[in-house]
Parts: structure tokens; C-alpha cells; sequence
């Protein structure tokens, strides 16, 4: 395994302070991008000096032999918020998770250095995560108020993937794929040292780890305009891809990865019902939705009763209306209220006892 060699001084993090941490740490892989590295690192520079955040952009560099690496050290010798990292190993998954593992920032970001999505969604992506509403925040080019550029052939692709993934491993995010992502720290260092793939299946085998250790993950729609000179190979990336998917579905299996063991340790758990002191748990539940329904049955009961007055007197009228709402109210009360199924379920316990007739209190 090579060890990344650090070909800058640490990048200043703060305009004001250069050795204080950053709370950004923008990572960028790059393998053979020389025409490409200055323009991206220079207007991402300028954009991230519009945000009211420390940063700092990490230029991960992973076995060039253009003279990327040459470019990458000068713009890091010309701009104070730039450092390079040097893996002697191509793979941009390797690339990313190391850096990503070595920095000291809040928030980790990664964007594809051709800058194909619109820089005015990183502060949207980066907000959910310095928040803490979120753990993970991913651009996403096929929502609905996504703009995107592309052919014809790879919009195919890209919903064929993610079609893939929800069928294979149950997936919820709409697109793994998209090179616009951010992750905060803490969580990083418990998910990353699993992430086995050193290729462009690492964002996906990294989401969904997330999704399954119960972890949160904001989705930002994006304006996305394709790179007709992107460096991806389809049919080589697509094969990866889904020897990843088998892979990771055996470990699923299998039980091979502590998935439970992570979600007890930074997992989000099911939000806790609101107790008032003296009550049973669960009861303030029951009472807001036993309100409900009584609610709701006494519009109905008046509906009712109004139309069938104008075919009828008003006693077999209001019989007809307290029947029909009766039986109605006692079965939403049973399914919704206290949980009852079918002839033989289980009985309250005596602490709902109060309202166990819910009819009888109109």
C-alpha cells in the first residue's frame, strides 16, 4: 500500500488564520487532468471565497503521467487555500477515501475536477451537514427541478444504475453516481475504513453503508452540465459497478459487515413520543388520535344526518347517522387508536380503560 506523500505545506484554513482547521475541506481526485486542474482549482477558489466558511481544496492527485502533478504543486505555491496530496496509485475511490481520512475539517467534500455541477449548489450541500440535520448531503441530477445537460446515452445509464441499485441493495438515494457530495467528519471516520472499492463504485458502496447503518442523507437537485471529454470508461466502470453491487450484497448476507454495531453508534434512531409526567408512554399518543377520530366522526355523523333529513323525520335521521358514525368511530378506534386487529386481538390495558368506549362521550 503507498503512503500519500504531502507535496505542500498544510493549506491555510482560515483567511484570517492559516492554522486553524478548516470547516470545509473540498477534495478534488484528479489522474491525468492537466487541462483541466488550473481552471477547476482556480474558480472553485474564487466560489469558496464567497461562502462564510474556512476551507480549504485538497487536490488529490493519484498517479499522473501528464504532468499533473507538476501543475498541481504550483497552483498549491500560488494559492494560499490549496494543498496537494500524491497517491502513487491510480484509483480515484482510493484517492478520495485516504484524503478525505487524513483531514482535519468538519465537513468533507468531493466534486469531479471538470466542475460539470453548478458551484451554486455547494453551499445547499454543505448547509444540512454543518447544521447537523444531516450526516451526508449528494447532488442529484434526476430530481424533478434538476437541470441537466447531457446525451441520450448517458441519461439511460445513469437511471438504469440507480434503478439497479434499488433492486439489488434496496436503495433509496436517486443518484449514487453524481460527483457532488459531502460527508461530516465524525461520520466519515466510522464509515470509510469499510469502503473497500478503490474505483467510482466507492460513492455508491459509501451511500449505501450510510443508508444502512441508519444515517441521514440530504439531497440537493442540481444544475449539471456533461463533460464530453469525462475520463470514464463505461463498459470497465460498468463492470466494476456490478461486481461491486454482488459483492456488497454477499456481505449484506452474509453478516460480514457490523451494519448493526453501526447503527447503534451513530445511527439515528425513531424519534421518542413526547411524555408528560404520570403518563404511560405511548398514551399521549393514543389520546391526540382518539381526539381525532371523534373528530372527524362528529363531521360525519352531521353530514349524514343532514342529508338523509330532507328523505326522512328527524329521529330515524339521527338514529341512522349515531349508527353509522358509531360502528365507524369504535372500528378507528380499535385499528388506530389502541392497535386491535380481527375478533381476537389483544385487549387494552386497563390504564386506556377511560376512553374504551369511544362513542360515548358525543
Amino acid at each position: 500500500m503507498s503512503r500519500p506523500v504531502i507535496a505542500s505545506a498544510p493549506a491555510p484554513v482560515d483567511r484570517a488564520d492559516h492554522r486553524t482547521a478548516p470547516v470545509l475541506d473540498v477534495v478534488v481526485p484528479v489522474h491525468g487532468e492537466k487541462a483541466d486542474l488550473e481552471q477547476c482549482v482556480r474558480r472553485l477558489d474564487a466560489h469558496l471565497a464567497t461562502l462564510p466558511f474556512s476551507y480549504r481544496i485538497t487536490i488529490a492527485e493519484n498517479a499522473s503521467t501528464d504532468g499533473t502533478l507538476a501543475l498541481a504543486q504550483r497552483l498549491a505555491a500560488q494559492l494560499p487555500g490549496v494543498v496537494v496530496r500524491v497517491e502513487t496509485e491510480p484509483g480515484r475511490g482510493r484517492a478520495l477515501n485516504r484524503a478525505w481520512q487524513a483531514s482535519d475539517a468538519a465537513v468533507l467534500v468531493y466534486m469531479d475536477v471538470d466542475l460539470s455541477t453548478d458551484l451554486n449548489a455547494l453551499l445547499p450541500l454543505v448547509a444540512p451537514l454543518i447544521s447537523g440535520h444531516s450526516d451526508l448531503a449528494i447532488g442529484t441530477r434526476l430530481a424533478g427541478s434538476s437541470r441537466v445537460v447531457r446525451g441520450a446515452k448517458r441519461e439511460f445509464i445513469s437511471r438504469s444504475y440507480n434503478l439497479l441499485l434499488r433492486g439489488t441493495l434496496a436503495t433509496h438515494v436517486s443518484d449514487a453516481q453524481c460527483g457532488f457530495k459531502a460527508i461530516s467528519a465524525d461520520v466519515a471516520a466510522r464509515l470509510l475504513p469499510l469502503v473497500e472499492d478503490t474505483g467510482w463504485f466507492f460513492d455508491t458502496e459509501l451511500l449505501v453503508l450510510a443508508e444502512r447503518a441508519g444515517l441521514r442523507i440530504a439531497e440537493v437537485p442540481v444544475d449539471w452540465v456533461d463533460d464530453p471529454d469525462s475520463r470514464v470508461h463505461i463498459v470497465s466502470t460498468a463492470k466494476a459497478d456490478l461486481a461491486g453491487i454482488v459483492r456488497m450484497w454477499r456481505a449484506f448476507t452474509t453478516g460480514r459487515l457490523p451494519l448493526a454495531d453501526l447503527r447503534a453508534q451513530i445511527g439515528r434512531g425513531p424519534l421518542v413520543e413526547p411524555t408528560l409526567d404520570g403518563v404511560p408512554s405511548g398514551l399521549v399518543g393514543q389520546l391526540v388520535r382518539f381526539a381525532a377520530i371523534g373528530a372527524v366522526s362528529t363531521l360525519a355523523y352531521l353530514a349524514i344526518f343532514l342529508g338523509l333529513r330532507h328523505t326522512m323525520d328527524p329521529q330515524p335521521a339521527n338514529l341512522i347517522a349515531l349508527a353509522v358514525t358509531a360502528v365507524a368511530n369504535t372500528t378507528a378506534n380499535r385499528r388506530l387508536t389502541f392497535g386491535i386487529r380481527g375478533r381476537g386481538g389483544r385487549r387494552p390495558p386497563s390504564s386506556r380503560a377511560c376512553w374504551s368506549s369511544p362513542s360515548a362521550w358525543r
